[in-house]
């Protein structure tokens, strides 16, 4: 399989489709990359970057810049609002196993901004939809703007209603969750009227549950529209005024500075790749974003899949490309769409006997040293990736 005759084609200018292009053209293989926003958004997105993700962009300058910009979490928490009781994990016991042991809150777009910084002119094509792909024995075609594009290989970064998946045949599989999400950020200082947050902090109110995650100078908190309450209802000022009341009164009319509903999914395609067409973060898999694993997920799947590009490129067997699906595809079964499922699963749940359960053995896990580390290995993702290590 040549990829120096023609370039590589990725359909998607998020975080992910640009550290693939990134990351391709640092080994000097052309790269094309297509969008159909007019921009780099700066919406309501993901914001959790994990040690891991932290570690692959760390010799490229780019986490010093996304620190800068960000805020070191280095402590996370499940607690019960009305009595303050929680479990607390600190990142600190993955020191001998990352560069990073925190989780860094920073916008998603700001990654996006230092990875299409680092690309030559002419590589991000903004305003450019694409309507048609195809591929055949010596390359692949996409059709854009009514003009046809002809590539080497074809990279779907393009979400959750992937053009490319379908090209593939990689139905997902799976299902979208009963319940809406509602993201408002806010400069209310809940710092002061909550004693002993975290950055990030899963709260279990009395039926029902919120989050609260801090950036550098807003909070973000994630609410759930109440019983009856229409979708639109519940986006409007007033509904989530009365949501933060609700659990402090003292909140009064809080700012609202940016809000957002989606509904959350749990699903994975059938197939991560056909021939010369391949598909990467939330084209080939959704999942709640309790944990923070869909942005990092993808991110390791545009780092996987570049690497085995890149070995291909440079003479290696097109056989490994088959180990792409083979490595990641797993990972995002049992390690990112299941555990952020486990997460929602608790989180979740209103009964008190349970929650009390879950919070004393987070407690016993959290005080444990030797568990808290196989803990946050595994929610840190470290341990995922290294099980797709030992795949390869």
């Amino acid at each position: 399989m040549d990829f120096t005759q023609e370039p590589i084609l990725i359909v998607g200018a998020g975080p992910v489709g640009l550290t693939l292009a990134w990351r391709l053209s640092q080994a000097g293989l052309a790269v094309q990359v297509f969008e159909s926003e007019s921009s780099i958004a700066d919406q309501l997105r993901a914001s959790t970057f994990h040690p891991p993700t932290l570690d692959y962009f760390d010799e490229s300058g780019i986490t010093a810049e996304l620190i800068a910009a960000g805020r070191i979490t280095p402590t996370w928490q499940i607690r019960m609002h009305t009595t303050g009781e929680r479990a607390e994990f600190n990142l600190a016991v993955l020191n001998d196993d990352t560069a990073h042991p925190y989780r860094l809150q920073c916008p998603q777009a700001l990654l996006s901004k230092a990875l299409a910084a680092r690309l030559s002119e002419g590589t991000v094509h903004f305003g450019s939809p694409v309507s048609s792909v195809s591929q055949d024995e010596t390359g692949v075609t996409i059709t854009v703007r009514g003009e046809v594009v002809r590539g080497s290989v074809l990279v779907g970064c393009d979400g959750a209603r992937s053009l490319v998946r379908q090209a593939i045949g990689g139905d997902f599989e799976g299902a979208t969750y009963p319940e809406n999400t509602i993201l408002v950020t806010t400069h209310f200082p809940f710092e002061d009227h909550l004693s002993g947050l975290s950055g990030v902090n899963y709260i279990w109110k009395p039926g029902g549950t919120y989050s609260l995650l801090r950036l550098p100078d807003i909070w973000r908190i994630s609410l759930h529209p109440v019983q009856g309450q229409s979708p639109k209802e519940a986006l409007e000022d007033k509904s989530i005024r009365a949501q933060t009341r609700e659990v402090l009164p003292q909140a009064g009319d809080i700012d609202i500075v940016e809000k957002r509903i989606y509904r959350i999914h749990r699903r994975l395609a059938a197939r991560y790749r056909k021939d010369r067409m391949f598909i990467v973060g939330d084209a080939a898999h959704l999942n709640s974003p309790k944990g923070g694993m869909g942005l990092n997920g993808g991110i390791h799947d545009a780092w996987c899949l570049a690497d085995l590009l890149i070995e291909v490129a440079n003479g290696g067997n097109p056989m490994r490309l088959d180990t792409y699906e083979a490595r990641r595809r797993p990972i995002a079964r049992d390690d990112i769409v299941a555990q952020a499922d486990k997460n929602r699963v608790r989180m979740n749940t209103t009964d008190e006997a349970e929650r009390r359960a879950y919070l004393r053995s987070l407690q016993e896990t959290a005080a444990d040293t030797v568990k808290a580390r196989e803990f946050l290995l595994r929610s840190s993702m470290i341990e995922g990736l290294r099980r797709a290590e030992a795949l390869a």
